[in-house]
């Protein structure tokens, strides 16, 4: 669900399904139809993510956590994601989970990517690295475009949760003192199989066209009604933000 509240209102409301992915459980996934690092019609590939090189995620995320003094995020990383469909991504966002040995959550990285083949990694995880609870709120300045339609200012704030097996996240935007937009990213989690899979193919079969499609259509919708628009800048130097 994305909603805008200002200059315009503008809510629209989209099926979707994602991976969520146990890194230190990649290598020995076996489940028909999907492919890791490898063709089939869903396929999970490493150089789609982390160091984009096609090197291991979990040592990379690993590294980075360590970079950023997070020691106590030394447990399981869940990677939540869409995957290629018949070879085709574009992945708005994916959100690495990371968990401390007793599976309390402790930091997330949230990997944006935009339309213009840019991406940045917004890490985020309490000051004094206590472990982040449902409905905890953490914040990251904006410093990555992703639409034309906001500027590069204000910051993100971003909430978590998962219960009774439905996983939720919400991200808003906040400039100017309000919120200017709300996204929401919840649904219920399933065994990965092969069945699962296959309903997924019969339900969602153009679902990774459809976000690149669904992104131009709402981007024309809000220029036919003269939102302000915003010049790309260049990206950021770093890639990490925190």
């Amino acid at each position: 669900m994305h909603e805008r509240t200002w200059p315009t209102h503008n809510r629209f409301i989209y099926p979707l399904a994602t991976l969520r992915i146990p890194l230190s459980r990649l290598e020995q996934l076996n489940v028909p139809l999907l492919g890791v690092d490898r063709p089939n019609l869903f396929s999970l590939r490493s150089r789609d993510h982390g160091a984009r090189d096609g090197s291991p995620l979990l040592p990379w995320i690993r590294g980075l956590l360590h970079e950023h003094g997070l020691a106590e995020a030394d447990g399981e990383v869940v990677l939540q994601t869409m995957p290629r469909m018949f070879a085709y991504l574009f992945n708005p966002v994916s959100l690495w989970f990371c968990h401390d040995r007793d599976g309390r959550l402790r930091a997330v990285l949230a990997e944006v990517n935009n339309t213009f083949g840019e991406r940045h990694n917004y890490l985020v995880a309490h000051p004094d690295h206590r472990p982040i609870l449902p409905g905890d709120e953490l914040r990251a300045s904006k410093v990555f475009h992703v639409s034309p339609f906001f500027p590069v200012r204000g910051e993100y704030r971003f909430r978590f949760a998962r219960q009774g097996g439905v996983v939720s996240t919400a991200i808003d935007y906040w400039e100017g003192g309000r919120c200017q937009l709300a996204t929401r990213l919840s649904g219920h989690e399933q065994p990965l199989t092969g069945r699962a899979l296959a309903a997924w193919l019969v339900r969602l079969p153009l679902m990774t066209f459809g976000v690149v499609a669904r992104i131009h259509w709402q981007a024309l919708r809000l220029a036919l009604r003269r939102v302000p628009f915003h010049r790309k800048p260049l990206p950021p130097t770093e890639e990490i933000s925190s």
